[in-house]
């Protein structure tokens, strides 16, 4: 079975100007906030289209997790892609059959509401969530 791709779910950014970034994304490109942050988490999710960008605060309970502050030139978390006409069960088997042990699936809050998903590593060690659009 060959995954179906059919488009990016969000991204996440990580900050220490979470103001700016925010102001700049909804300001100037127009993408409203969709959900403000807890001050736990350090989040704010913004719409762009069918998709999200969540800004993560450095200081916040997610951006502490990811370390320090974003250095140049790479400033991206992990990115997200919606999986069509599969289930969690036939994701994680996919995953399987290319030698890489899936972690458990979660489900997390996404462009597309709520769903299972899972974070797996690319070859250079980027994160890659992969969820499933049909559950």
């Amino acid at each position: 079975m060959a995954l179906n791709i059919i488009g990016i779910d969000h991204i996440v950014l990580r900050t220490n100007n979470l103001s700016g970034l925010v102001s700049f994304y909804s300001d100037i490109l127009n993408c409203p906030i969709e959900r403000d942050r807890t001050e736990e988490l350090g989040l704010i999710q913004l719409r762009a289209g069918h998709s999200l960008i969540d800004i993560i605060d450095i200081s916040g309970e997610l951006g502490r997790e990811g370390g320090g502050a974003p250095c140049k030139p790479v400033n991206l978390d992990h990115f997200c892609l919606t999986v069509a006409d599969a289930t969690i069960e036939q994701i994680s088997q996919h995953i399987k059959t290319h030698s890489q042990s899936p972690p458990r699936f979660e489900v997390r809050y996404g462009a597309g509401g709520y769903g299972p998903s899972i974070y797996i590593q690319d070859p250079d060690g980027n994160t890659v969530e992969l969820k499933a659009a049909n559950d």
